[in-house]
């Protein structure tokens, strides 16, 4: 852990520490340490500075500030906590795999479609999943030469855990992104991708969990455009080029 080797102590010693603190997650304690951070900050620049979650009081400006905050903190927390090491690794799995495969839930299903689009522009076979008999069909049609990723704040959607495993026992190598390294979904996760979003009592909408799952996506994406980078380059390029064609197509139509 980095904390350990910085504070040059031990593992356990920190996991005590935060959990003397009444913290059960490290990850609990740096979103608080963020939080009054970007508090202190906006109080120094002259911002407007709000606390708690939204409440039916709150005018819309309020909203807006806490909206703005909210996801601002999951994508730095996130991006702070964000294991390379494992990026690097789902980058490696998708960059040599035949196809790769996505499967989320409500909100989810949107980040799995987001991920799905990126991969198509560069030329990569990938599908997304938002039925879970469909997800699960094509699952049991993976090998060891595919990927599946599943996609859950919780990590214990039972549609989605159950796509990961079946996905894992036909042999593909399987990526879980969710905001909890012990839950169901990790268990049947070669490689796991955590998020740091803290969910208001709007949860439902799915507010900062999203936006947070949307960067990790922007990142492995990048990665892999990356790796291959002429290619990618001139794929993009040429589905631009579609799609201003089409557009410019239709204008003059008009």
């Amino acid at each position: 852990m980095d904390i350990a080797q910085r504070c040059g102590t031990s593992t356990t010693s920190v996991v005590r520490f935060y959990k003397r603190l009444g913290y059960r997650r490290l990850t609990d304690l740096r979103l608080d340490l963020a939080e009054q951070t970007a508090h202190e900050r906006a109080s120094v620049s002259g911002f407007a500075v709000v606390s708690g979650d939204i409440d039916q009081s709150d005018s819309l400006a309020d909203v807006v500030t806490k909206v703005a905050r909210n996801e601002t903190l999951s994508i730095s927390d996130t991006a702070s906590n964000l294991d390379l090491a494992r990026l690097q690794e789902a980058v490696f799995a998708i960059v040599g795999a035949r196809r790769i495969d996505a499967f989320g839930v409500g909100a989810s299903a949107f980040v799995g479609q987001d991920l799905q689009q990126k991969l198509s522009r560069i030329g990569r076979v990938a599908l997304a999943w938002t039925d879970a008999h469909s997800a699960w069909t094509s699952a049991a049609t993976l090998d060891n030469e595919c990927v599946a990723v599943a996609i859950s704040h919780s990590g214990t959607t039972i549609d989605t855990v159950e796509y990961l495993e079946v996905a894992r026992q036909r042999g593909a190598k399987t990526i879980a992104l969710t905001n909890f390294e012990s839950s169901p979904l990790t268990a049947h996760a070669d490689i796991v991708l955590t998020t740091a979003a803290r969910e208001t009592r709007f949860r439902s909408a799915a507010l900062g969990s999203r936006i947070a799952q949307l960067m990790v996506i922007d990142c492995l994406f990048t990665g892999v455009a990356q790796s291959s980078y002429e290619p990618s380059m001139e794929a993009l390029r040429n589905t631009y080029e579609v799609v201003q064609s089409r557009s410019s197509h239709r204008r003059n139509s008009a």
